[in-house]
């Protein structure tokens, strides 16, 4: 998988989006920039709603919420693909979507034809549009995950083999790892990952973070400060609309 050009997606509940969420898709940008790789943007997909997970808001909020929490990072854009479908979607099929969306509008562009760009995550749509698309320029759908998406591969009847092969074969892995998680050590007991390694990027996050939507969800739920833990904006839509507990006051 040697193409430079990357569009980062990341999939998952976002309920709610916090900044470590928004933090993933800077960090994986800076490490694949100094490894000489151009990320022309990035991708959040929110799971569907029948997903079967405890306490997931509605697909509405939690594309809202996206969209509020993106205003400070308008690099990534909302996919709301996902949800729209009328059953929940494996991440290869969400994965290769968009790959083929893409990879349809490239060509398209490059034929000269009116397209709608819209969906397309800003810094792609400048990239496309500076270079000679003649050359057969072509982009790489990554899908970016924390170190414990990765390690979810190995738990029974979660993932089916062949989709996991699919996505690290065909797509390729961009994990975020907090520091005392040990990713390389899990892909080396695993016969599907050692095989395509090499298309697994390690990013080792060094300043500790440990902000997850569970104990957001519970610190709303009691009344807690979630300041500096979501975006400004978030914590407002939620009061708002009263979710996870939260009363409008």
């Amino acid at each position: 998988m040697d193409n430079k050009h990357i569009v980062l997606l990341a999939t998952g509940s976002f309920n709610p989006p916090t900044n470590m969420h928004l933090r993933m898709f800077e960090i994986a940008r800076d490490h694949l920039n100094h490894l000489g790789f151009t990320v022309c943007g990035g991708l959040i997909s929110p799971t569907h709603d029948l997903y079967k997970k405890k306490d997931l808001a509605p697909s509405i909020h939690r594309c809202a919420m996206i969209k509020q929490a993106l205003v400070a990072l308008p690099w990534v854009k909302i996919s709301d693909w996902e949800v729209k479908q009328s059953c929940w979607t494996t991440t290869r099929n969400v994965l290769q979507y968009h790959q083929n969306f893409h990879d349809i509008i490239i060509s398209s562009i490059r034929n000269g034809d009116e397209v709608d760009t819209s969906l397309f995550p800003v810094q792609f749509v400048k990239n496309i549009n500076a270079k000679d698309l003649n050359q057969n320029m072509a982009i790489n759908i990554r899908l970016l995950c924390g170190a414990d998406l990765l390690e979810s591969f190995a738990i029974p009847g979660l993932w089916k083999d062949d989709d996991i092969e699919a996505i690290v074969r065909d797509f390729g892995l961009v994990v975020v790892s907090r520091s005392g998680s040990n990713p390389h050590k899990f892909i080396y007991e695993s016969d599907i990952l050692t095989k395509y390694m090499a298309n697994i990027i390690v990013v080792t996050e060094w300043i500790s973070n440990e902000i997850s939507s569970t104990k957001v969800r519970r610190a709303l739920s009691r009344n807690e400060s979630v300041k500096f833990l979501i975006s400004d904006l978030v914590e407002s839509y939620i009061k708002e609309h009263g979710l996870f507990g939260t009363l409008n006051k």
